[in-house]
């Protein structure tokens, strides 16, 4: 009896299934970002949990499992198990569809993201990764709108039309900051943005020397809008409990509803990830004499994305939630100027250079 090796047995696997290779390898890789996406949400949960408890003077989870880490499986076994119901005056199909068209940008932007060295710890380089991560995300307020409207309730429709005004408007000043990092590499590619900021911190989007820290107003401006983009506290107006209830969402129950959760916590993760890849450097360590290679590539990645979505909890756990019209107000009268005047500066800065 001879022993199998595991290329041994994967082509064994491919010949019975008559799978050609890319597409078992695209299925692997989708069910590992689907299991490391709800990893993520099931963590950010506790942490947020735990964390606001902390901020608050509360206690936070602590009965169900060791100090409670078990108490965000037992939620989410909940929803699984709540019963699905659909309002007699909503439109089905739209209703239906809506939680899915808001899950599914969550779960694609994680293609392009290079959490470590690459090729082997990124799914997919494009070269128009940056124009392909704006696409995808701009889809997800097409299903919040969809969800308000087609649920047939007041307080639903308005949270929706909010999530509109605000996603479109603070879509605009985040897009000119992204620009920044893409002139500084001169390329679109999220791998090539993270390889051309080096491994000296100094060299780093997020104050980088040789454009006199002129990237830097676009760090903030990208953080700010994504607060806004994932509807985190300050910017939490489309799902403002106090005046409604509970937002676009209010009629959702079960699987349906956790879907939305899901695609929330998961896009605060992403873009995290995101702001790590453009301007911290994303896998690279702050000095050439640290080790970059391989697994430590992966844990300087997640050292800096999760310090940044840490830094978002402790915003969403301190800050009260603003008025609409300071939200409007706050997006076309001072990030957007300030984004389009930083993209001309560093434009002019580095076509000198």
């Amino acid at each position: 009896m001879h022993e199998l090796s595991l290329s041994s047995l994967c082509q064994r696997f491919l010949s019975w299934t008559k799978l050609p290779t890319e597409v078992l390898v695209g299925v692997i890789v989708a069910v590992f970002i689907f299991l490391f996406m709800t990893f993520v949400v099931l963590a950010l949960v506790y942490l947020f949990r735990k964390f606001v408890g902390f901020v608050q003077v509360r206690l936070g989870p602590r009965y169900v499992g060791p100090r409670g880490l078990l108490q965000t499986v037992c939620d989410a076994l909940k929803l699984l198990a709540k019963e699905d119901i659909i309002p007699e005056n909503a439109d089905k199909g739209v209703f239906i569809s809506a939680p899915l068209i808001v899950f599914l940008p969550a779960y694609l932007v994680y293609i392009v993201i290079p959490f470590g060295q690459p090729p082997h710890f990124q799914p997919k380089d494009l070269n128009l990764g940056i124009l392909y991560v704006l696409a995808i995300t701009s889809i997800t307020v097409i299903g919040i709108v969809s969800a308000g409207w087609a649920s047939g309730s007041k307080w639903a429709t308005i949270g929706g039309m909010r999530s509109a005004a605000q996603l479109i408007s603070y879509e605009v000043p985040m897009s000119l900051a992204v620009i920044v990092p893409v002139l500084v590499a001169g390329s679109l590619s999220m791998k090539e943005i993270a390889q051309a900021q080096g491994d000296r911190f100094w060299h780093w989007n997020f104050f980088n020397i040789n454009y006199f820290g002129l990237t830097f107003p676009a760090f903030i401006i990208y953080m700010i809008c994504a607060l806004a983009e994932t509807n985190q506290i300050p910017f939490d107006l489309p799902e403002a409990e106090s005046e409604l209830v509970a937002g676009y969402n209010v009629e959702y129950s079960g699987m349906r509803f956790a879907f939305f959760f899901l695609a929330e916590f998961s896009n605060l993760f992403v873009v995290c990830a995101i702001a790590t890849t453009l301007f911290l450097g994303g896998w690279h360590a702050p000095l050439p004499s640290l080790p970059s290679e391989g697994v430590w590539s992966v844990l300087w990645f997640m050292l800096k994305t999760w310090t940044l979505t840490f830094v978002a909890l402790w915003i969403r756990a301190t800050y009260p939630r603003v008025r609409i019209d300071q939200l409007m107000e706050f997006a076309w009268k001072r990030l957007f100027p300030l984004a389009l005047a930083d993209v001309a500066v560093v434009s002019f800065i580095s076509a000198t250079l």
